[in-house]
Protein backbone atom coordinates (compact mmCIF):
# COMPACT_ATOMS: atom_id res chain seq x y z
CA UNK A 1 0.00 0.00 0.00
CA UNK A 2 1.05 3.35 -0.86
CA UNK A 3 1.18 6.16 1.97
CA UNK A 4 -1.80 7.75 0.85
CA UNK A 5 -4.05 4.83 1.32
CA UNK A 6 -2.84 3.87 4.90
CA UNK A 7 -3.89 7.00 6.24
CA UNK A 8 -6.92 6.90 4.75
CA UNK A 9 -7.67 3.47 5.92
CA UNK A 10 -6.16 5.11 9.40
CA UNK A 11 -8.93 7.79 9.23
CA UNK A 12 -11.95 5.36 8.13
CA UNK A 13 -11.54 3.31 11.15
CA UNK A 14 -11.42 6.47 13.52
CA UNK A 15 -14.47 7.44 12.10
CA UNK A 16 -16.32 4.15 12.53
CA UNK A 17 -14.98 3.80 15.99
CA UNK A 18 -16.58 7.08 17.03
CA UNK A 19 -19.59 6.70 15.04
CA UNK A 20 -20.04 3.24 17.13
CA UNK A 21 -19.45 5.33 20.46
CA UNK A 22 -22.16 8.06 19.94
CA UNK A 23 -24.40 5.30 18.94
CA UNK A 24 -23.38 3.72 22.38
CA UNK A 25 -23.50 6.74 24.09
CA UNK A 26 -27.49 8.09 22.26
CA UNK A 27 -28.77 4.41 23.12
CA UNK A 28 -27.69 4.58 27.15
CA UNK A 29 -28.72 7.64 27.20
CA UNK A 30 -32.34 6.78 25.89
CA UNK A 31 -32.37 3.43 28.10
CA UNK A 32 -31.10 6.16 31.88
CA UNK A 33 -34.38 7.65 33.02
CA UNK A 34 -35.25 10.83 31.69
CA UNK A 35 -33.81 14.17 33.24
CA UNK A 36 -36.42 17.09 33.35
CA UNK A 37 -34.99 20.53 34.06
CA UNK A 38 -36.67 23.13 35.76
CA UNK A 39 -36.16 26.90 34.82
CA UNK A 40 -33.63 27.29 37.66
CA UNK A 41 -31.39 24.66 36.20
CA UNK A 42 -32.50 21.95 38.93
CA UNK A 43 -32.49 18.43 37.23
CA UNK A 44 -35.59 16.06 38.42
CA UNK A 45 -35.66 12.28 37.78
CA UNK A 46 -38.78 10.49 37.32
CA UNK A 47 -39.25 7.34 39.96
CA UNK A 48 -37.30 4.15 38.71
CA UNK A 49 -39.52 2.14 36.79
CA UNK A 50 -42.42 4.65 37.20
CA UNK A 51 -43.68 6.00 33.96
CA UNK A 52 -42.37 8.89 33.32
CA UNK A 53 -45.69 10.58 31.82
CA UNK A 54 -47.81 10.08 35.00
CA UNK A 55 -45.53 12.68 36.27
CA UNK A 56 -44.63 11.29 39.91
CA UNK A 57 -41.47 11.92 41.30
CA UNK A 58 -39.73 10.65 44.01
CA UNK A 59 -40.06 13.02 46.47
CA UNK A 60 -41.88 16.52 46.81
CA UNK A 61 -38.57 18.34 46.35
CA UNK A 62 -37.99 17.17 43.21
CA UNK A 63 -41.16 19.35 41.50
CA UNK A 64 -40.64 21.81 39.67
CA UNK A 65 -38.74 24.90 41.63
CA UNK A 66 -40.21 27.74 41.27
CA UNK A 67 -43.80 26.03 40.12
CA UNK A 68 -44.50 23.88 43.33
CA UNK A 69 -43.89 24.18 46.99
CA UNK A 70 -42.84 20.86 49.16
CA UNK A 71 -46.24 19.83 49.38
CA UNK A 72 -47.12 20.12 45.44
CA UNK A 73 -48.86 23.02 45.86
CA UNK A 74 -48.15 26.30 43.01
CA UNK A 75 -48.01 29.63 44.44
CA UNK A 76 -51.68 30.29 43.19
CA UNK A 77 -53.08 27.30 45.56
CA UNK A 78 -50.78 28.01 48.28
CA UNK A 79 -51.66 31.26 48.77
CA UNK A 80 -55.67 30.17 48.75
CA UNK A 81 -54.66 27.41 50.95
CA UNK A 82 -53.30 29.39 53.24
CA UNK A 83 -56.29 32.19 53.44
CA UNK A 84 -58.45 29.38 54.09
CA UNK A 85 -56.85 27.68 56.78
CA UNK A 86 -55.64 31.39 58.63
CA UNK A 87 -59.40 32.04 58.39
CA UNK A 88 -62.09 30.14 58.22
CA UNK A 89 -61.90 29.36 61.91
CA UNK A 90 -63.06 33.35 62.17
CA UNK A 91 -66.17 32.77 60.09
CA UNK A 92 -69.39 32.43 61.88
CA UNK A 93 -72.76 30.99 60.22
CA UNK A 94 -75.76 33.69 61.58
CA UNK A 95 -79.47 31.97 61.40
CA UNK A 96 -82.13 35.03 62.32
CA UNK A 97 -86.07 34.49 63.15
CA UNK A 98 -87.65 37.60 62.15
CA UNK A 99 -90.79 38.86 63.58
CA UNK A 100 -93.88 36.90 62.97
CA UNK A 101 -95.99 37.40 60.01
CA UNK A 102 -99.76 37.00 59.46
CA UNK A 103 -101.46 34.96 57.42
CA UNK A 104 -104.83 33.85 57.28
CA UNK A 105 -104.95 34.73 60.87
CA UNK A 106 -101.70 32.45 61.91
CA UNK A 107 -98.57 33.65 63.06
CA UNK A 108 -95.92 32.68 60.95
CA UNK A 109 -92.45 33.62 62.01
CA UNK A 110 -89.51 33.78 58.79
CA UNK A 111 -86.28 32.47 59.22
CA UNK A 112 -83.11 34.31 57.35
CA UNK A 113 -79.40 33.33 57.53
CA UNK A 114 -75.92 35.52 56.29
CA UNK A 115 -72.61 35.34 57.40
CA UNK A 116 -70.53 37.07 60.05
CA UNK A 117 -66.91 37.26 61.18
CA UNK A 118 -65.25 36.85 64.61
CA UNK A 119 -63.50 40.16 65.43
CA UNK A 120 -62.29 40.17 69.39
CA UNK A 121 -61.56 37.80 72.14
CA UNK A 122 -64.34 38.69 73.86
CA UNK A 123 -67.25 37.57 71.63
CA UNK A 124 -67.80 40.25 69.37
CA UNK A 125 -69.10 39.24 65.93
CA UNK A 126 -69.40 41.40 63.22
CA UNK A 127 -72.60 41.22 59.98
CA UNK A 128 -74.36 43.49 57.74
CA UNK A 129 -77.31 45.52 59.65
CA UNK A 130 -79.78 43.96 56.78
CA UNK A 131 -78.45 40.08 57.72
CA UNK A 132 -79.91 40.99 61.64
CA UNK A 133 -82.56 43.47 60.92
CA UNK A 134 -85.92 43.23 63.05
CA UNK A 135 -84.52 39.62 64.03
CA UNK A 136 -86.13 38.57 67.53
CA UNK A 137 -83.45 35.84 67.94
CA UNK A 138 -79.83 35.68 66.65
CA UNK A 139 -78.11 32.22 66.48
CA UNK A 140 -74.19 32.18 66.01
CA UNK A 141 -72.79 28.91 64.94
CA UNK A 142 -68.94 29.19 65.04
CA UNK A 143 -66.45 26.93 63.21
CA UNK A 144 -66.78 23.96 65.91
CA UNK A 145 -70.27 23.36 65.09
CA UNK A 146 -71.42 25.29 68.33
CA UNK A 147 -74.09 27.17 68.60
CA UNK A 148 -74.57 30.03 70.35
CA UNK A 149 -77.88 33.10 71.31
CA UNK A 150 -76.02 36.53 70.23
CA UNK A 151 -77.07 39.46 71.62
CA UNK A 152 -77.32 42.63 69.52
CA UNK A 153 -74.51 44.92 70.74
CA UNK A 154 -74.95 48.19 68.31
CA UNK A 155 -75.98 48.89 64.57
CA UNK A 156 -75.05 51.29 61.78
CA UNK A 157 -77.58 51.36 59.50
CA UNK A 158 -76.22 54.18 56.89
CA UNK A 159 -73.51 52.00 56.52
CA UNK A 160 -75.12 48.24 56.68
CA UNK A 161 -73.19 46.77 59.93
CA UNK A 162 -74.30 45.17 63.13
CA UNK A 163 -72.20 43.99 65.87
CA UNK A 164 -73.42 41.39 67.70
CA UNK A 165 -71.97 39.17 70.83
CA UNK A 166 -71.62 35.66 72.13
CA UNK A 167 -70.58 33.78 75.14
CA UNK A 168 -68.48 31.82 73.74
CA UNK A 169 -65.21 30.27 75.13
CA UNK A 170 -62.08 32.29 74.33
CA UNK A 171 -60.34 29.44 73.08
CA UNK A 172 -63.19 28.86 70.43
CA UNK A 173 -62.67 32.92 69.00
CA UNK A 174 -60.08 33.21 66.42
CA UNK A 175 -60.54 37.15 65.24
CA UNK A 176 -59.53 38.11 62.28
CA UNK A 177 -56.52 39.92 61.55
CA UNK A 178 -57.79 43.66 59.56
CA UNK A 179 -55.65 44.95 56.64
CA UNK A 180 -55.72 48.30 54.86
CA UNK A 181 -58.22 49.30 52.08
CA UNK A 182 -56.26 52.43 51.27
CA UNK A 183 -53.58 49.99 49.70
CA UNK A 184 -55.79 47.93 47.23
CA UNK A 185 -55.17 48.06 43.99
CA UNK A 186 -57.64 47.13 40.90
CA UNK A 187 -56.47 43.09 40.12
CA UNK A 188 -55.55 41.68 43.50
CA UNK A 189 -56.43 38.10 44.04
CA UNK A 190 -59.68 38.64 47.26
CA UNK A 191 -61.15 35.86 48.27
CA UNK A 192 -64.34 35.25 49.60
CA UNK A 193 -65.39 32.73 52.92
CA UNK A 194 -68.84 32.56 53.71
CA UNK A 195 -72.16 30.35 53.93
CA UNK A 196 -73.90 30.69 50.76
CA UNK A 197 -77.15 29.29 50.28
CA UNK A 198 -76.06 27.57 54.06
CA UNK A 199 -73.06 25.50 52.93
CA UNK A 200 -70.73 26.77 56.01
CA UNK A 201 -67.40 28.34 55.11
CA UNK A 202 -67.50 27.99 51.80
CA UNK A 203 -64.56 29.94 50.51
CA UNK A 204 -65.06 31.39 46.57
CA UNK A 205 -61.72 33.69 44.61
CA UNK A 206 -61.47 36.40 42.75
CA UNK A 207 -60.11 39.94 41.54
CA UNK A 208 -60.69 43.37 42.99
CA UNK A 209 -62.66 44.64 39.86
CA UNK A 210 -63.23 48.06 40.66
CA UNK A 211 -62.84 50.24 43.76
CA UNK A 212 -64.54 53.34 45.26
CA UNK A 213 -68.01 52.24 43.65
CA UNK A 214 -70.90 53.73 45.40
CA UNK A 215 -73.55 51.76 47.07
CA UNK A 216 -76.93 53.24 47.89
CA UNK A 217 -78.37 51.68 51.22
CA UNK A 218 -81.61 53.86 51.57
CA UNK A 219 -83.32 56.70 49.03
CA UNK A 220 -80.63 59.55 50.16
CA UNK A 221 -78.30 57.52 51.57
CA UNK A 222 -74.91 55.74 50.56
CA UNK A 223 -71.73 54.02 51.31
CA UNK A 224 -68.46 55.50 49.97
CA UNK A 225 -65.63 53.43 48.81
CA UNK A 226 -67.10 49.97 47.92
CA UNK A 227 -64.66 47.76 46.45
CA UNK A 228 -66.31 45.69 43.79
CA UNK A 229 -65.20 42.18 42.90
CA UNK A 230 -66.14 39.14 40.89
CA UNK A 231 -65.29 36.25 43.37
CA UNK A 232 -68.56 34.40 43.86
CA UNK A 233 -70.82 36.22 46.12
CA UNK A 234 -74.68 34.34 46.66
CA UNK A 235 -77.27 34.48 49.26
CA UNK A 236 -75.73 33.90 52.60
CA UNK A 237 -72.61 35.40 51.74
CA UNK A 238 -74.00 38.73 53.03
CA UNK A 239 -71.85 39.83 56.17
CA UNK A 240 -68.89 37.57 55.62
CA UNK A 241 -65.11 38.83 55.09
CA UNK A 242 -63.18 39.58 51.85
CA UNK A 243 -59.58 38.82 52.50
CA UNK A 244 -56.22 39.88 50.81
CA UNK A 245 -53.35 36.93 49.74
CA UNK A 246 -51.49 37.99 52.88
CA UNK A 247 -55.02 36.60 54.39
CA UNK A 248 -55.61 40.46 55.92
CA UNK A 249 -59.40 41.05 56.06
CA UNK A 250 -60.16 43.80 53.19
CA UNK A 251 -63.66 44.20 53.33
CA UNK A 252 -67.59 42.69 54.27
CA UNK A 253 -69.35 41.38 51.52
CA UNK A 254 -72.70 43.18 51.61
CA UNK A 255 -74.46 42.89 48.14
CA UNK A 256 -74.67 41.70 44.32
CA UNK A 257 -75.76 43.24 41.26
CA UNK A 258 -78.00 40.53 40.20
CA UNK A 259 -81.42 39.81 38.22
CA UNK A 260 -81.51 36.71 39.67
CA UNK A 261 -80.36 37.44 42.87
CA UNK A 262 -77.31 34.88 42.61
CA UNK A 263 -74.20 35.58 41.55
CA UNK A 264 -73.57 38.09 38.44
CA UNK A 265 -70.01 38.32 38.40
CA UNK A 266 -70.57 41.68 40.15
CA UNK A 267 -70.40 41.92 43.84
CA UNK A 268 -69.37 44.72 46.50
CA UNK A 269 -68.44 44.88 49.95
CA UNK A 270 -68.00 47.35 52.40
CA UNK A 271 -63.74 48.35 52.61
CA UNK A 272 -62.19 47.57 56.19
CA UNK A 273 -61.42 51.15 56.82
CA UNK A 274 -64.42 51.91 57.18
CA UNK A 275 -65.61 49.16 59.47
CA UNK A 276 -62.29 50.30 61.66
CA UNK A 277 -63.91 53.36 61.94
CA UNK A 278 -67.32 52.04 62.74
CA UNK A 279 -67.47 49.13 64.87
CA UNK A 280 -65.83 50.81 67.86
CA UNK A 281 -68.18 53.26 68.18
CA UNK A 282 -71.00 50.23 67.79
CA UNK A 283 -69.31 48.16 70.76
CA UNK A 284 -68.87 51.61 73.15
CA UNK A 285 -72.16 53.32 72.37
CA UNK A 286 -74.45 50.68 69.88
CA UNK A 287 -74.79 52.99 67.57
CA UNK A 288 -72.44 55.40 65.52
CA UNK A 289 -72.12 59.19 67.03
CA UNK A 290 -72.73 61.70 64.18
CA UNK A 291 -72.38 65.15 64.34
CA UNK A 292 -75.75 67.20 64.06
CA UNK A 293 -75.98 70.33 62.01
CA UNK A 294 -79.12 71.70 62.57
CA UNK A 295 -80.53 71.03 58.99
CA UNK A 296 -83.19 68.40 59.57
CA UNK A 297 -84.41 68.86 55.95
CA UNK A 298 -83.10 69.78 52.67
CA UNK A 299 -84.88 69.89 48.51
CA UNK A 300 -82.43 68.82 46.01
CA UNK A 301 -82.46 71.09 42.86
CA UNK A 302 -80.15 71.80 40.01
CA UNK A 303 -78.45 74.37 41.62
CA UNK A 304 -77.98 72.79 44.92
CA UNK A 305 -79.97 71.89 48.34
CA UNK A 306 -82.98 74.07 48.96
CA UNK A 307 -83.33 73.82 53.33
CA UNK A 308 -86.77 72.99 54.00
CA UNK A 309 -86.65 73.00 57.74
CA UNK A 310 -84.37 73.46 60.33
CA UNK A 311 -83.75 72.48 64.26
CA UNK A 312 -85.42 75.38 65.98
CA UNK A 313 -82.71 74.94 68.54
CA UNK A 314 -80.03 73.28 66.53
CA UNK A 315 -76.81 74.68 65.28
CA UNK A 316 -77.92 75.56 61.89
CA UNK A 317 -80.60 78.31 63.39
CA UNK A 318 -77.72 80.16 65.83
CA UNK A 319 -75.31 79.95 62.68
CA UNK A 320 -77.82 82.30 60.88
CA UNK A 321 -78.37 79.78 58.17
CA UNK A 322 -82.28 80.75 56.81
CA UNK A 323 -85.10 78.47 56.02
CA UNK A 324 -88.37 79.14 54.08
CA UNK A 325 -90.14 82.30 55.51
CA UNK A 326 -93.65 81.91 56.60
CA UNK A 327 -96.33 84.60 55.00
CA UNK A 328 -99.50 85.20 57.06
CA UNK A 329 -102.44 86.99 55.44
CA UNK A 330 -105.56 88.00 57.34
CA UNK A 331 -108.54 87.10 55.61
CA UNK A 332 -111.72 88.43 57.98
CA UNK A 333 -111.37 86.36 60.88
CA UNK A 334 -108.91 83.63 59.09
CA UNK A 335 -105.00 84.13 58.94
CA UNK A 336 -104.08 81.72 55.93
CA UNK A 337 -100.14 81.11 55.95
CA UNK A 338 -98.12 80.21 53.07
CA UNK A 339 -93.97 78.98 53.00
CA UNK A 340 -91.83 80.67 50.37
CA UNK A 341 -89.31 78.42 49.85
CA UNK A 342 -87.24 80.64 47.73
CA UNK A 343 -86.45 82.58 50.55
CA UNK A 344 -84.86 79.79 51.96
CA UNK A 345 -80.85 79.34 51.95
CA UNK A 346 -79.78 77.37 48.89
CA UNK A 347 -76.40 74.97 49.86
CA UNK A 348 -73.98 74.81 47.16
CA UNK A 349 -70.57 73.36 49.20
CA UNK A 350 -69.36 72.54 52.87
CA UNK A 351 -65.78 73.48 53.70
CA UNK A 352 -64.89 74.69 50.13
CA UNK A 353 -65.96 71.45 48.60
CA UNK A 354 -69.51 71.56 45.85
CA UNK A 355 -71.98 69.86 47.26
CA UNK A 356 -75.30 69.38 45.18
CA UNK A 357 -76.58 65.85 46.76
CA UNK A 358 -78.03 65.37 49.72
CA UNK A 359 -75.37 62.00 50.33
CA UNK A 360 -72.58 64.61 50.08
CA UNK A 361 -73.41 66.89 52.16
CA UNK A 362 -74.23 64.06 54.74
CA UNK A 363 -70.97 62.51 54.35
CA UNK A 364 -68.82 66.04 54.56
CA UNK A 365 -70.30 67.06 57.76
CA UNK A 366 -70.62 63.26 58.98
CA UNK A 367 -66.90 63.13 58.30
CA UNK A 368 -66.46 65.57 61.68
CA UNK A 369 -66.81 65.08 65.07
CA UNK A 370 -69.35 67.04 67.50
CA UNK A 371 -67.36 70.02 68.39
CA UNK A 372 -66.05 70.80 64.94
CA UNK A 373 -66.32 73.82 63.03
CA UNK A 374 -67.03 73.90 59.06
CA UNK A 375 -68.29 76.86 56.44
CA UNK A 376 -71.50 76.06 54.77
CA UNK A 377 -71.67 77.65 51.20
CA UNK A 378 -75.22 79.16 50.92
CA UNK A 379 -76.69 81.17 47.92
CA UNK A 380 -78.77 84.05 49.64
CA UNK A 381 -80.65 86.84 47.39
CA UNK A 382 -78.69 85.83 44.49
CA UNK A 383 -75.45 86.21 46.05
CA UNK A 384 -72.61 83.38 47.52
CA UNK A 385 -71.70 83.72 51.09
CA UNK A 386 -69.95 81.55 53.63
CA UNK A 387 -71.29 80.48 56.87
CA UNK A 388 -69.13 79.24 60.08
CA UNK A 389 -70.82 76.78 62.26
CA UNK A 390 -70.47 74.71 65.33
CA UNK A 391 -71.68 70.99 64.98
CA UNK A 392 -73.02 69.60 67.84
Amino acid sequence: MTGITVRKLLVACVLLFACVDSVETAEAQLKAPRQLQTVSGQILVPRTGSPADKGSFENSSQLPAGIYDNEGLTPDEAASVFVYESNNRSVANIATRIGAARVMFMDNPTADAGSGFVIDHEGHVLTNFHVVEDAERIQVTLYNGESYEAEPVGVDPINDMAVVKVNAPADVLYPVRLGDSSRLKVGMKVYAIGNPFGLERTMTTGIISSLNRTLPVTRARSIKSVIQTDAAINPGNSGGPLFNSHGALIGMNTAIASKTGQNSGIGFAIPVNLIRRVVPELIEHGRVIRPDSGILEVMRTEAGLRILRLDPDGAAIRSGLKGPEIRRVKRGFVIFESEDRNAADLIVGVNGKKTIEVDEFLSEVESHRPGDQIRIEVIRDGKQISIPLTLK
